[in-house]
């Protein structure tokens, strides 16, 4: 076979930088990576390279080594800012994110940062694990570019000084400071824009076909099994991956929504309804810092400084944690913001994101989700998640809906379906695996299955019990290691039966297993620590030791997390 040379790396740095020959020679790969100048998709310019490389002239690894310490979700945000302060820019803005690469916000975290420090993405509230904490900080770091994205005369704006002078006729005037606010994106023509693939700005139309409910009369939970109809959506997804499903508002909250700020429900915004706009566009959740600066806009004397207060973050009634957007209405009665301002201040409404529970080996054009219907009561009135109830109770068989698939992040089974899997995932986190047994069967894999489930009752709470089941007595599932956490005198969870069968689950590892983990993000981390233990005693090593090996582990790819 005849060995052919690369060709050289073209010389992205002048001879004529102050750089050395060792610095120019790394400067031109790196930039020659991010430029993808091996025709990857979406290169960043050259501008855009240059501005993520330091200022001071040295090598981007005298400043920063590239690791990400902070990229756990169970880590505080106040924590996550200390690990990154001597960090550049870019890397505190990804230090701020929430750390779970859902892809919610259209990006991983680390894109999401540099598409912001590289000014091509002006939003700032679009992290949905982050919420109000990430925005929040977000706008602070932006403020180190010397301003916060640049807004002329907004919507709210304009109605807050309209306002001001209706309302606040009696008092001395006030001038309204413009909200930071990016502009919305222009959206192309549907009709002159041709999509070929389901994505999160094109997602594509599926069918609902049915949901079961999982548990068994009497149990504290509601959790379905929901199966939607890909046929024609052009949508495909491999095992690992996750659905993202695009709501809409609950009909009655919009409705409350509607009549707590006295506006038509068929004012135009941009073409629309303002209802239209509520059901579909708007988060009506946790109400943004936004909405509070344009309620200061618009009303006066104590409320005015409460409004303040509430949207620096403080929380002056003890309250902010549970003010959605209708109590946040419903806290200052009588408002009347400008419908379009209003609009303006609400952050906008995020796909959910749910991990695919079946795998396409056995039906390609078919999809399953497992899904916890959300819901809480606070103040006296009824709390719904947007999402899991609009899939629980409101959307009917044979109905539409949007939706796209989030490529999993290495999250999938090994590629030699020999090897060994351990698969730990309580709750909804059982999805994906039920995804890995289904293309395994499929696949005919001989490596050992170990499934790791738990939940509050066996009676109740056993989900795909007689699938499971059928695979252990069959021989397939190799083990299966239950925890119920409300059956006996106390509470024994997934990492408690982990300790227990911490010899064996060794063994396992030591033969060359591969580790997943699925679920609440708590849970992520006592199942860790759990696994340290069992590192710790039955492999023989000190705590620090069992840190570095499960950090190889990570590294590797044989331990695998989606948490949530």
């Amino acid at each position: 076979m005849t060995q052919t040379t690369p060709p050289p790396l073209p010389a992205l740095i002048p001879e004529t930088a102050p750089f050395s020959p060792e610095q120019r020679t790394w400067l031109n790969g790196f930039l020659a990576g991010l430029l993808s100048l091996d025709g990857g998709i979406n290169p960043l310019s050259a501008a855009e390279s240059a501005a993520l490389i330091p200022a001071d002239g040295g090598s981007p690894q005298s400043r920063d080594d590239g690791e990400a310490p902070w990229h756990d979700p169970a880590v505080p945000l106040t924590e996550r800012m200390q690990l990154a302060e001597s960090r550049p820019l870019r890397r505190r803005m990804m230090a701020a994110m929430g750390q779970q690469d859902c892809g919610q916000c259209g990006y991983n975290c680390e894109d999401y940062a540099n598409a912001i420090f590289l000014k091509r993405e002006e939003r700032l509230n679009l992290c949905v694990p982050g919420g109000k904490e990430t925005a929040r900080m977000l706008k602070t770091l932006y403020a180190e570019f010397g301003a916060i994205p640049p807004v002329t005369k907004t919507a709210i704006s304009q109605a807050a000084d309209t306002q001001l002078a209706e309302t606040q006729a009696a008092n001395a005037p006030v001038s309204a400071p413009a909200i930071a606010k990016a502009p919305a994106p222009a959206h192309a023509d549907p009709a002159a824009t041709v999509v070929s693939v389901a994505s999160r700005d094109h997602p594509a139309e599926i069918a609902f076909c049915s949901r079961t409910r999982l548990n068994k009369a009497g149990s504290a939970k509601e959790t379905w099994h929901i199966e939607l109809d890909l046929a024609a959506s052009g949508i495909a997804y491999a095992v690992g991956d996750s659905l993202g499903i695009v709501p809409t508002n609950h009909p009655a909250l919009v409705d409350a929504v509607i009549a707590a700020i006295g506006a038509p429900p068929d004012f135009p915004i941009a073409g629309r309804s303002l209802r239209e706009v509520l059901s579909d566009g708007s988060s009506l959740g946790l109400a943004p810092d936004m909405l509070f600066e344009l309620i200061s806009y618009i009303t006066g004397g104590e409320r005015r400084q409460k409004a303040k207060d509430l949207a620096r973050g403080a929380d002056p009634d003890g309250d902010a944690a549970t003010l959605d957007v209708l109590a946040a209405l419903q806290k200052f009665p009588g408002i009347r913001p400008d419908p379009e301002a209003f609009i303006e201040s609400l952050d906008p409404l995020q796909p959910r994101l749910y991990s695919i529970a079946c795998s396409p080996k056995i039906e390609a054009h078919r999809v399953a989700l497992t899904v916890d219907a959300v819901r809480y009561t606070i103040g006296g009135r009824r709390r719904l998640g947007v999402a899991s109830t609009f899939l629980a109770e409101r959307i009917v068989p044979g109905s539409k809906l949007k939706a796209y698939v989030q490529k999993a992040q290495g999250f999938a089974p090994p590629r030699d379906p020999s090897v060994p899997i351990v698969m730990i995932g309580p709750g909804t986190g059982i999805a994906p695996f039920r995804a890995f047994l289904h293309e395994r069967t499929a696949l005919k894999a001989p490596g050992r299955n170990w499934l790791f489930f738990g939940h509050q009752r066996r009676d109740y709470d056993f989900f795909y019990e007689s699938e499971l089941t059928g695979m252990s007595m069959a021989g397939f599932l190799t083990r299966l290691s239950l925890a119920w956490s409300r059956d006996g005198t106390r509470k024994f969870y997934v990492q408690d039966r982990i300790r227990e069968e911490g010899r064996e689950l060794w063994s396992w590892i030591a033969q060359g297993a591969h580790i997943y983990v699925c679920g609440a993000i708590a849970m992520g981390k006592d199942v860790e620590r759990a696994l340290l233990d069992v590192i710790a005693e039955h492999g023989a090593r000190s705590l620090e030791q069992a840190g570095a090996f499960l950090a190889e582990l990570k590294k590797s790819g044989r331990y695998q997390t989606d948490v949530y």
